[in-house]
């Protein structure tokens, strides 16, 4: 039987989730919006501190989100059906921890109740990126970063 007290998040999979539900998954971290680069022959994937240009830092969001894709066409499109590619997403990532099977974070949103937490546990990159039109892209093997995992 199912723990009707239980939130949604324990109690669905990511392919049972509304919209508002997917979406507030979401703990504003943004570090999807950093540039990666992966390793052809292993498939590793190398984060960097260079963020997409429209991110605003502070509040680690993008002004064009709902049409992203018009403003930078490959931005990342996180769906429930993505499977092996929520490898793209830090292992922090709300997203990719309930696909493979693991809990949030006592300072994701969602637990905390307060929508700093993620910043306040210095999650965020709020304060840690450079901008992508500052950087050349022959540049970003220089920008790789260990913070994010």
């Amino acid at each position: 039987m199912e723990n009707s007290n239980a939130p949604f998040w324990q109690t669905k999979s990511l392919q049972e989730m509304s919209v508002e539900e997917w979406e507030s998954l979401c703990d504003g971290c943004g570090r999807c919006c950093l540039h990666k680069l992966e390793d052809d022959s292993s498939g590793k994937v190398y984060f960097t501190d260079v963020a997409c240009h429209y991110l605003d830092e502070e509040s680690c969001s993008c002004p064009h989100y709902l049409d992203r894709q018009k403003y930078v066409p490959d931005c990342l499109t996180i769906n429930p059906g993505w499977g092996e590619k929520f490898n793209w997403l830090p292992t922090t990532c709300a997203y990719r921890l309930l696909y493979e099977g693991k809990a949030l974070h006592e300072w994701h949103p969602l637990i905390s109740g307060d929508k700093n937490s993620v910043h306040l546990a210095g999650i965020s990159v709020r304060g840690r990126t450079y901008r992508d039109n500052e950087i050349n892209e022959d540049q970003l093997f220089e920008h790789v970063i260990k913070w994010v995992e």
